[in-house]
């Protein structure tokens, strides 16, 4: 009770202890998961993004869908039974930064690829209310006239290979050529046409 009743009336004290402990506490939740297998390693069947749809995401992120559409499916039923199986660690290990957010004044987009077509996500895009009467989306008509960037993919994939994603030579120097003649709508529909691909089969 003494040290207690110290604590307490040194601010000085209570400031490093407090920091010591909430760092103990962190590191004990963190540390173990650099460790699991699936924290770490990727789900059967996930590849690192292409160079188009790497160009796709680095545009789904600078026009800030992640403020409409999360990307993470919770295992809750309401959930699976609308989106499918629910979001796992594997899935998101070429994901940097990560995109699962909260928001949802659009639906989740984890397990988008492949339920539409190429031409339906174009309409989408184009204007949303061709599809979907009631949506409150804005639409993103320049997309489709503007020239995907080519210029700068061969440094962002040596970058990724930093960090464990994989790229081969051939790779990195095929990625102009699979970038060049796409516009950005072209980018951004075949990064979402891959999302959730790769999902765990429902047992």
């Amino acid at each position: 009770m003494i040290a207690h009743k110290l604590i307490e009336k040194n601010i000085g004290l209570l400031v490093v202890l407090t920091f010591i402990i909430v760092s103990i506490g962190g590191l004990v939740q963190i540390v173990p998961l650099f460790f699991q297998k699936s924290t770490t390693q990727p789900v059967e069947g996930l590849k690192p993004y292409n160079a188009l749809q790497l160009t796709g995401r680095d545009i789904y992120v600078r026009e800030g869908c992640y403020t409409c559409h999360s990307q993470m499916i919770r295992p809750f039923r309401a959930e699976t039974e609308r989106y499918g199986h629910f979001s796992v660690a594997g899935e998101f290990v070429y994901d940097r930064p990560f995109q699962w957010g909260s928001k949802r004044t659009g639906p989740d987009l984890h397990r988008v690829g492949g339920r539409y077509s190429d031409d339906w996500h174009y309409v989408h895009l184009m204007n949303p209310r061709d599809v979907v009467p009631e949506s409150n989306m804005p639409a993103y008509r320049w997309l489709a006239d503007t020239p995907a960037d080519a210029a700068n993919i061969q440094g962002k994939m040596r970058t990724l290979n930093l960090v464990g994603h994989g790229y081969t030579d051939a790779d990195i120097e095929g990625a102009p050529a699979m970038v060049e003649g796409k516009t950005e709508m072209d980018a951004l529909i075949a990064y979402l046409q891959i999302l959730g691909t790769s999902a765990p089969k429902a047992k």
